[in-house]
């Protein structure tokens, strides 16, 4: 009755093995990129450890030394602190083998295309390695000198002491030229990976010259280290002649400061003139110093460490400096040598120094000679075409404004030469910040912000630059950044008509162009500037072209929101003129009618009395006037004056009645586009059709 298979649970085994595939693998298992970060770094930081270990070694020469005037030594303490720094440094070189057993390679069969193919089985890298540069590196990382200090030096250490027997010296320089090859490859690789070993001219030039100070204490320590064994030489042949001359022989072990407790030594000091034949400042004396004859005279080889190691120093760096030509040299056949290969070396470092040097300095003045060859041709080209020195001046404001700018860099050419995805990137850092310190954009999304910053460039502008002018066609935008411009208009060249305002950061003109852009139906002809835009101060700015803004209307439709449209006219200059003469007409439209209104009121009030005025003199009117008794004559000639004069009262009164009656009329109604108003008309900017597919 049971169905179920047991068959099916192997089918389950490749889930746990990708589970375990899927789990991270430990830092020691990985391998890594010979691009990547951390092989780049890896690589700076070994060439720096090089350096240091390349500058250790040979302060191994400096550990013999004259303990007195009668005797050698080694500095056993400052021996110490040379083998704790050499063993660090060879701890770096381990690391540095163990991660060049990690590191990938590419296939030489892959490079036909790109960068090639990554090998990055461990087998196969570790192969390639033991057969290409682990000699070397091996040969490099073995720490012999603490190997002949510690183990070999005393087993062979007896009675018959040898100062002049330079073992460590040979094994430091057989080791130093492994070490000294790991720094070319090295070198090579950083620039492969990052194209320059220092990123600026001054570091390239500090590591040429670190390269020559490198040689210089190599030459020096040499130097010192054979004059010690020419000091020893003499002590050792004067010697010589007294092994069977003298009553107490002369034993080589007394030449170790390790005797000068032995009664024999004390006994033998009374009686030997080895030193005083070896004195240099002995004129008597026989025995030729030559080229190390400056190391005996100033005690060098008697001084503390630090003066003889700057004096040593010093040596090296005079003597590579002029070729070796300073130099006496004796016959002595190892000298001879020794003066030659200073000679070649020096040579050839020195023009490296000189050659190097000169690149990297150069590649710092670069530019800045560039500018000056581009200064110097247009002085010329301005001299030639003879213009007035106002041009000359704004030209040249505007060239040196230009270089503290920018400093020579082409930056769109920079820019446009990086991948789109990078290239945003780098504008949405660059301006962003800058582009929100807009109110208008302010009120946009951030993917409309991206793809406005993409397309800004940026715009310098000197002292009393037009950067329009009313009526010419507008091609960009421009948003301020630093700086201060004056835009002013005429409405048109209209007489008695203008209108200035200062554009500061954060302020942005060529608003004419949006409209432009957001108008549903193709228009090839660029709006014309309805203002005349003047540089006050230098402007920096971000220009947006017109073919730019217009990509930016029609792929991104939520430019045309009603949100975004208040908003450019809330913060439009345009616009803003225009409200601002709106209400000002409007204003004075309002005081002409509250005038009229009060005369309209007063005259009203005039008028209603003369009704009165009539019938109080309605009789009088027609001349009928009743008296009685002798006057009648009398009253009568009166009456006929009275009546005339009081006649013309009435009808001036009715006149001038009837006149207010029709200025009332008139003033009921007031025409907005009445010149009385006296204030010009500015037409509304115009407002595209949004509504339009």
């Amino acid at each position: 009755m049971n169905n179920s298979d047991p068959s099916p649970a192997p089918s389950f085994r490749p889930f746990r093995r990708i589970s375990i595939l899927d789990q991270e693998t430990p830092w020691w298992y990985q391998i890594l990129h010979p691009g990547g970060r951390i092989i780049t770094q890896w690589n700076h930081f070994f060439l720096v450890s090089c350096l240091i270990a390349l500058s250790l070694d040979p302060l191994y020469f400096y550990l013999p030394q004259v303990g007195g005037p009668t005797c050698m030594t080694v500095d056993g303490n400052m021996g110490i602190v040379i083998m704790f720094f050499r063993s660090v440094a060879d701890f770096f070189y381990l690391v540095h083998v163990i991660l060049k057993f990690r590191t990938a390679f590419v296939a030489p069969s892959s490079r036909v295309f790109g960068r090639g193919e990554l090998v990055t089985d461990g087998r196969e890298i570790a192969l390639r390695y033991l057969k290409s540069d682990f000699v070397i590196d091996f040969a490099a990382t073995l720490p012999l000198p603490q190997i002949v200090i510690w183990f070999i030096m005393p087993a062979v250490r007896n009675s018959s002491t040898d100062h002049a027997n330079n073992t460590l010296a040979l094994i430091v320089l057989f080791q130093y030229v492994p070490r000294l090859f790991l720094i070319f490859p090295l070198n090579r690789r950083i620039i492969k990976n990052t194209g320059v070993v220092a990123r600026t001219a001054w570091a390239g030039a500090a590591y040429n010259l670190l390269l020559y100070m490198l040689a210089s204490h190599v030459l020096g320590a040499s130097w010192y280290l054979l004059s010690i064994e020419r000091q020893y030489t003499c002590w050792r042949l004067e010697c010589r002649k007294e092994e069977t001359a003298m009553l107490v022989p002369c034993n080589p072990i007394f030449l170790d400061c390790r005797s000068l407790e032995r009664d024999d030594r004390k006994s033998w000091m009374n009686m030997t003139r080895v030193f005083d034949s070896c004195d240099i400042t002995n004129s008597n004396v026989q025995f030729e110093y030559g080229i190390y004859s400056d190391a005996l005279i100033n005690d060098v080889v008697t001084s503390r460490f630090l003066e003889k190691y700057l004096f040593c120093l010093w040596w090296g760096l005079k003597t590579l400096s002029s070729y070796g030509q300073n130099l006496g040299s004796t016959t002595y056949v190892s000298e001879t040598a020794f003066c030659i290969l200073i000679c070649i070396v020096g040579l050839v470092l020195f023009s490296q120094l000189i050659g190097n040097m000169q690149t990297y300095l150069a590649s710092m003045t670069v530019r800045l000679e560039e500018w000056r060859v581009k200064q110097r041709d247009t002085e010329e080209w301005m001299r030639h075409r003879q213009l007035p020195l106002d041009l000359q001046e704004r030209v040249r404001r505007f060239v040196q404004y230009k270089w503290l700018a920018t400093r020579g860099v082409d930056e769109e050419s920079i820019l446009f030469s990086l991948p789109l995805d990078l290239r945003r990137e780098i504008q949405r850092h660059l301006c962003l910040a800058l582009v929100r310190r807009v109110p208008f954009f302010s009120q946009m999304d951030a993917q409309l912000l991206d793809a406005i910053c993409e397309r800004l460039v940026s715009s310098l502008s000197t002292q009393d630059t037009y950067i329009c002018r009313e009526g010419d066609p507008v091609n960009e935008m421009l948003f301020i950044i630093r700086g201060q411009l004056e835009s002013s208009t005429t409405n048109g060249g209209r007489s008695g008509f203008f209108n200035s305002i200062t554009l500061r950061p954060g302020d942005f003109c060529g608003e004419e162009l949006l409209t432009w852009a957001l108008m549903p139906t193709p228009n090839l002809n660029l709006p014309s500037s309805t203002r005349t835009v003047r540089a006050l101060t230098e402007v920096e700015a971000f220009a947006l072209r017109a073919e730019d803004l217009k990509f930016v209307a029609g792929q991104f439709k939520r430019l045309h929101s009603k949100k975004l449209q208040h908003a450019f006219r809330y913060y439009s200059h345009q616009w803003r003129t225009w409200g601002a003469c709106f209400i000002e007409a409007a204003w004075r439209r309002y005081k002409k009618r509250k005038l009229a209104k009060e005369l309209m009121m007063h005259e009203s009030y005039d008028y209603m009395q003369l009704p009165n005025q009539e019938r109080e003199y309605g009789d009088e009117t027609l001349g009928v006037v009743y008296y009685e008794g002798d006057d009648t004559e009398r009253l009568s000639t009166e009456n006929a004056n009275s009546t005339q004069h009081l006649g013309a009262t009435i009808m001036a009164s009715r006149f001038a009645a009837n006149t207010k009656r029709g200025v009332n009329q008139k003033f009921k109604v007031v025409d907005p586009s009445a010149s009385s108003l006296k204030m010009p008309k500015l037409f509304k900017p115009d407002e595209p059709d949004f509504s339009a597919e």
